[in-house]
């Protein structure tokens, strides 16, 4: 019987698109379109509280774009501007974003399964109390990462930095930091069920003894 990779790593999400998508300029509160590219999105953009499937967003250049509720599935996000995103309490699932920059993404209660971030830079990023399965993180930067009581499983870094990562009462498995170079985790503590590079624990030491209460003397 083959020995079972641990940490085990995200599953393959990859958005399933049809060949043929319709065209849609607009969106909006409570929206249901599947099998649509959307071209010029600009300014504020309210789709809260809909259902997006099978959609391709293509450079969307947003202030706000709220999709608080809403349900976003097999989705192709390619580089976007966003000033503030907000989707608390939304379901994500087979979503791929490349590129691009988003300032603050606000994911409170979220479910996001099968989402694949790549190249993004993103100034703020809070997952407090979400759950967050099967998710890769690819050559992004954060400046602040927020992950306060959220419950992560099989999520990967690879190639990434943060300046501070806030893990207080954070629940993981398979949880794969070996590619994200943080500066600073709030509460080292949390860490216990991930995965580190020597380097990595070798550096974070220090705030990980006084976490647990170690005296390092010497």
């Amino acid at each position: 019987m083959a020995r079972r990779e641990d940490p085990a790593p995200p599953r393959d999400s990859t958005p399933d698109l049809p060949p043929v998508l319709a065209v849609a300029t607009a969106l909006g509160r409570g929206a249901d379109v599947a099998g649509v590219r959307l071209e010029g999105l600009a300014g504020e953009v309210d789709a809260s509280h809909g259902s997006l499937v099978e959609t391709l967003w293509e450079a969307p250049s947003l202030e706000r774009l709220d999709l608080t509720g809403t349900t976003l599935a097999d989705a192709r996000w390619t580089e976007p501007r966003i000033g503030a995103l907000v989707a608390r309490d939304a379901r994500w699932r087979n979503v791929e974003i490349t590129g691009g920059r988003i300032g603050t993404a606000d994911f409170l209660r979220a479910e996001l399964d099968g989402v694949v971030l790549r190249d993004l830079r993103i100034d703020y990023l809070g997952l407090p109390a979400a759950r967050v399965g099967h998710v890769r993180f690819v050559g992004c930067r954060f400046g602040t990462l927020d992950l306060p009581e959220a419950h992560l499983d099989r999520v990967a870094f690879e190639e990434c930095r943060a300046d501070e990562v806030d893990t207080r009462g954070l629940r993981a498995a398979h949880l794969d930091l070996r590619g994200l170079e943080a500066l600073s985790f709030t509460d080292p503590a949390a860490l216990r069920s991930a995965t580190v590079t020597a380097r990595q624990a070798e550096s974070h030491g220090p705030a990980l003894a006084a976490a647990l209460g170690i005296r390092v003397l010497g």
